[in-house]
């Protein structure tokens, strides 16, 4: 019984270690971001079995977004990089958002006049 705990023991801290390594990563990615668009701001949205969704928001208006493994994983690499996290994406975090034609096409499509979708 020792070796199944010392076992379990193991892979529970390599696990541990590369949700580490993963948060670190995306950190890096989300100062990245900050560093190009004037800061930014964040929100966490858990998407199933994919895991969390990191929404960020640039001070200029530019956005984009990550997928971390876990929503404790994006909530890791949010609080590494700093960055403000909002409960939900409306109100102002919102409309600081700043969209330009293609992401018109890609998201209105056909009912703008957007490319045809065959």
């Amino acid at each position: 019984m020792a070796d199944t705990k010392q076992a379990d023991e193991t892979a529970d801290a390599k696990q541990a270690a590369k949700a580490e390594r993963t948060a670190g990563r995306l950190a890096k990615r989300i100062s990245a971001f900050a560093g190009r668009h004037g800061g930014a701001e964040g929100q966490i949205a858990y998407i199933g079995e994919r895991g969390a969704r990191i929404v960020l928001v640039g001070e200029d208006g530019g956005w984009g977004d990550l997928v971390a493994p876990s929503v404790a994983v994006a909530e890791q690499a949010v609080g590494k990089a700093g960055i403000t996290v909002h409960e939900a994406f409306d109100g102002e975090f919102a409309a600081k958002v700043r969209t330009g034609p293609y992401e018109w096409t890609r998201m209105a499509g056909i009912q703008v006049g957007g490319p045809k979708n065959d």
